[in-house]
């Protein structure tokens, strides 16, 4: 059975990226990850999944975020349906591409590539930066690698889904609240598609324990997931007092000293 303590320790990690996610309106995979592997660390999981397994059950968590966050970016009117339903399948079929054979990849190579994304992240949150506008739109012929590309970067990090989502359609001259918008409906299906790819990658005697299904912890997605979707909304509430920027500043920080420590973990 599952110590109590250990759900605690779930529902507090939950709070945390929820009321962040909130505050900043950006998903927690950026900090997840890197905590989960110190957790999953703890709980004497083989050091070869651990990366693997944060990467999954991180990923398991956003199916419930980006449902949320889904439903209230739809109910504004914010979400470009053509677009969304366009990008959606490569993004699903590059998530679940990654996640299925990611086991492939050595952890030592994840965690650098987790460390390197999420420095470019933050440097960008930390100035602030923005894409240059391009003139025309995004292509129906492009919308199928584009989509590949974005699913499998992000199922590999569990970050830069809405971050590259935004960064290429608002390089592509799409309204921002539209682009924000449709980021956050892509971020449903890439989370379903990347979680099947984890759910499916690891052999049977990969990992000995009862609440892990290939490389994602079941009891950990259940609470982390419905603890951040409860915390949220402390966060946006918190987010109308403050000044968003040094908010930012602060994140980019945090998330950059967890990537380096989740890489200092694995080496």
């Amino acid at each position: 059975m599952m110590s109590v303590d250990w759900i605690l320790i779930y529902l507090a990690l939950g709070i945390f990226v929820g009321f962040m996610a909130g505050l900043l309106g950006i998903g927690g995979g950026g900090i997840l990850v890197p905590l989960l592997v110190s957790i999953f660390t703890y709980q004497q999981f083989a050091e070869e999944h651990l990366v693997h397994l944060a990467l999954g059950t991180s990923l398991a968590c956003m199916i419930i975020t980006a449902s949320a966050s889904l439903r209230a970016q739809a109910k504004k009117g914010n979400v470009h349906w053509p677009l969304a339903l366009g990008l959606a399948p490569g993004i699903m079929l590059g998530a679940f591409v990654m996640g299925r054979y990611s086991i492939a990849i050595k952890p030592l190579y994840i965690a650098v590539f987790f460390a390197i994304f999420m420095s470019l992240i933050a440097v960008q949150m930390f100035f602030n930066w923005q894409p240059k506008t391009a003139p025309g739109t995004v292509q129906f012929h492009q919308q199928a690698l584009v989509g590949v590309v974005i699913g499998a970067l992000s199922a590999l990090a569990t970050v830069g889904g809405g971050f590259l989502t935004l960064s290429y359609l608002t390089y592509k001259n799409i309204d921002i609240k539209k682009a924000i918008g449709t980021s956050a409906a892509i971020g449903l299906p890439l989370a379903i598609a990347g979680t099947l790819g984890y759910t499916t990658s690891a052999p049977s005697q990969a990992i000995h324990s009862p609440f892990v299904l290939g490389f994602v912890h079941w009891p950990a997605f259940c609470v982390i997931g419905l603890s951040s979707i409860l915390a949220a909304p402390w966060g946006v509430r918190c987010a109308a007092q403050l000044a968003p920027i040094y908010l930012k500043r602060a994140f980019a920080v945090i998330s950059l000293v967890l990537a380096v420590k989740m890489l200092y973990s694995v080496i």
